[in-house]
């Protein structure tokens, strides 16, 4: 198997087996605390993009959907970029979810005892999950030379990820009000001190 292949794969394991417990977690929280749920196709949609990116990377590692070998070589060093922006940002993302803690759901929610978590990576930037998904996957398609992972990736999952991070803001304003307000003077919306 190709080394960057290779390395992505094993990255790949390890950052879902890392995330395995959050969405685990996120599942039993959304059904048994939740306060308030806006009613949105931007709960499934995005998150079923996210699977299907998922699935087409793992396709991509077996060079399923990918230019053929006489690019791996010419493209080296933009695999490698690709190679590296996946790392950083599938562990980006963990860490996102793991500072939310408890406040951590796969759903765009509220729950009983909800807090407006303003630390660590959070102090920055409102949405870095959607952000690390996002950089994560170009990464993945860029290493792999995918040409199914990259456009789906930009052409889906990026506006709704964005479409979805305002749904979440509009309910956290409602719910935090001043809080999120002041919070969000303070902070970007997906890079830091922008937005």
């Amino acid at each position: 198997m190709d080394p960057i292949n290779l390395i992505l794969a094993i990255n790949l394991f390890l950052t879902s087996s890392a995330n395995f417990s959050g969405a685990k977690k996120g599942l039993k929280t959304s059904v048994l605390k939740v306060v308030e749920k806006p009613n949105s196709y931007l709960q499934k949609i995005p998150p079923n993009i996210s699977a299907l990116i998922f699935v087409l990377t793992i396709l991509g590692i077996f060079k399923v959907g990918t230019l053929s070998e006489n690019y791996e070589q010419e493209l080296f060093s933009w695999r490698l970029i690709g190679l590296g922006l996946n790392i950083i940002f599938s562990w980006l993302q963990v860490l996102s979810y793991k500072t939310l803690g408890k406040n951590y759901s796969q759903d765009v929610v509220i729950m009983k005892e909800h807090a407006l978590v303003t630390s660590g990576i959070y102090k920055f930037i409102r949405h870095p999950q959607y952000l690390s998904q996002i950089l994560a996957d170009l990464g993945a398609g860029l290493a792999l030379l995918s040409f199914l992972v990259f456009p789906v990736t930009l052409i889906f999952e990026f506006p709704l990820f964005i479409l979805r991070a305002n749904l979440e803001e509009k309910i956290l304003k409602k719910h935090f009000g001043d809080k999120f307000l002041s919070y969000k003077k303070n902070s970007g919306f997906m890079i830091p001190f922008i937005g």
